[in-house]
């Protein structure tokens, strides 16, 4: 169970609720057991009039109808203190739910890019969802039915005790028995969950990529292997979900001998009781018969509970094991930090953790505010590592990065982060309108800011075209788009937002070069007063750039403008004119 104390603060939260849920669960079973003592008193009246003991003026129909009426309003009663138990109790469970979510949710934005390098998506939305769904049975239904089962247990046997004290010992016979079968079998379950929990994980996905490239399935014509690895797996799953079934599957039938056997004993000891003198009515009987049969279902939820309990703790130790993980990044400033643009970077030295590659080895260059940067350099060469690096989505291993004179992890990382536009290579849109989209960088902006973003994005005349236009709702992550319009519209959503650093990262390789002239136009009007890096593939895309770095290996081998390194041998030149002469052929 300690797994689970994480959720104590929710219940601390919610604790009115929860203490009116248990009042009223309580009350509401002590309703429901008036219907046994009224039965007695059925058998008693009924054993009365037989005897000719009726002395007074009331008709038996009388007063059995009233016992009826009794029984009828307790049942009612009790029907509308069970609705309202689960009204507060069932809620309460909702709202952890809701809690827990966007718990996990907030943890999972705050982790650091090497987090989702290291975990698949699948096993990120399973957690979130079947893990948390899981929880939530635990805060809800787990703990109803226990004070359910623990009011009527208490009640009923004291009921029962102060009637027929040996026929109780008797009746309450099989329940040690019930209680260590019980404990044995939890043990099993919780292991047996566990197992399940991270099959369905591998399941989530293994699905979510399949859906994710199903193009390039389709192209290469790997649907039958993909649908034959997944069988096998989705087997393996059910065989491990049979497993735990099998087990919990003994917990019914068990209870249910078990409840069979008391009644057996309650009928067999009674009604030697009865006819010993031991017990004066044959009601007394029927009363514990009717507490044994009411205590049938509260039994055989310990099991389901158990087995509730068992697959809760088992989720919530998934959760926490991502809840524990600490951010690699972390805002050390909380007070507010103005960013104006001045970028330099002092002999910087940065390797990926996950594939241990060096991708910078002693980077060193300045930009003044309101300054172009262009880097160009080969695959792999360490362009767009810059690029994150400047946004803090890694820490640097060695040297310095200042931002207007200032480490940059002594930036408020918020106000970092929202002082720079970023295009990735590769552009990521939500599936949301293409106005929502590009009102992403910027939310509070009106329809025409849009417009004016798309226009200097050289996306608008696309745009429009649409059946829907700007309303126009895309697929999942902009599938319905070409790699051109793509682009454009991360430009849009990065132009529209209006900060003080702007980064493009080669996000007009998709384009076609006359296409690439009107937007750098555009950018070059946009960016007069804002510092701007480019990383690009092109010498087209960074000759008006003020400065020019070339990169290979991770090391800078060139730097200079547009007009010097054309004229200095080395692979600026060589590029320039190896593309010069494509674009003559």
């Amino acid at each position: 169970m300690k797994e689970l104390k994480h959720l104590n603060k929710y219940f601390l939260k919610y604790k009115t609720h929860l203490l009116i849920g248990i009042v009223i669960t309580i009350v509401a079973r002590i309703f429901l057991l008036f219907t046994p003592r009224y039965v007695r008193r059925i058998f008693e009246v009924v054993e009365k009039y037989n005897a000719g003991l009726n002395t007074g003026d009331r008709t038996i129909q009388g007063e059995l109808t009233e016992i009826i009426l009794y029984i009828i309003g307790a049942a009612i009663i009790a029907g509308i203190l069970t609705f309202f138990m689960r009204q507060t109790i069932i809620n309460v469970s909702r709202y952890i739910e809701y809690d827990l979510k966007n718990e996990v949710y907030d943890h999972y934005q705050k982790l650091s890019l090497n987090f989702y390098k290291k975990n698949r998506t699948g096993d990120l939305m399973n957690r979130i969802s079947e893990d948390v769904g899981r929880v939530r049975m635990y805060a809800g239904p787990a703990i109803m039915y226990s004070i359910n089962t623990v009011t009527l247990f208490i009640i009923a046997i004291a009921y029962m005790f102060n009637e027929a004290p040996l026929l109780t010992l008797y009746t309450i016979l099989p329940l040690p028995i019930l209680s260590f079968a019980i404990y044995k079998l939890s043990k099993e379950i919780h292991k047996r969950s566990t197992i399940v929990q991270e099959y369905l994980s591998k399941l989530s996905s293994f699905a979510q990529e399949t859906f994710s490239g199903i193009s390039v399935i389709k192209a290469y014509s790997l649907e039958g292997q993909t649908s034959a690895d997944f069988d096998e797996l989705s087997t393996t799953n059910k065989k491990k979900q049979i497993h735990l079934v099998s087990i919990e599957a003994l917990f019914f039938p068990m209870m249910i001998l078990l409840i069979g056997v008391s009644n057996l004993l309650v009928i067999y000891i009674g009604g030697k009781q009865y006819i010993s003198g031991e017990i004066e009515s044959l009601g007394t009987i029927a009363e514990f018969i009717i507490y044994v049969n009411m205590l049938t279902w509260p039994v055989a939820t310990v099991g389901w509970v158990t087995s509730i309990v068992q697959q809760a703790e088992a989720s919530q130790k998934r959760i926490n094991e991502f809840l524990t993980i600490e951010p690699e990044i972390k805002n050390t400033v909380h007070s507010p930090t103005n960013v104006i643009g001045n970028i330099t970077f002092n002999n910087v030295f940065f390797t990926y953790d996950d594939t241990n590659i060096e991708a910078l080895k002693g980077v060193s260059f300045n930009i003044k505010a309101g300054e172009t940067l262009a880097i160009i350099g080969k695959t792999g060469s360490g362009k767009s590592t810059i690029l994150e690096l400047i946004g803090r989505l890694y820490d640097i291993d060695k040297g310095s990065i200042m931002i207007d004179g200032i480490e940059i992890n002594q930036h408020n990382l918020q106000d970092l982060r929202n002082s720079i536009g970023y295009v990735p290579q590769d552009a990521f849109l939500f599936s949301d309108t293409i106005k929502n989209n590009i009102k992403f960088g910027k939310e509070n902006a009106t329809d025409n800011d849009v417009i004016e973003a798309a226009k200097k994005a050289h996306v608008h005349k696309n745009i429009v075209k649409f059946n829907h236009g700007y309303d126009t709702v895309l697929g999942e992550r902009g599938i319905t788009l070409s790699g051109g319009q793509k682009q454009r519209i991360s430009i849009a959503r990065a132009v529209i937002k209006s900060p003080k650093i702007l980064l493009f990262d080669d996000c007009l390789s998709a384009v076609d070069t006359e296409t690439e002239e009107k937007i750098l136009k555009n950018l070059y009007q946009i960016t007069s007063d804002k510092t701007t890096i480019l990383v690009s593939h092109r010498v087209s895309s960074t000759k008006n750039a003020n400065k020019i770095i070339v990169l290979d290996d991770g090391k800078i081998v060139q730097e200079g403008t547009h007009e010097t390194l054309i004229n200095v041998d080395g692979y600026y030149k060589h590029l320039y004119l190896k593309q010069l002469s494509e674009t003559n052929v």
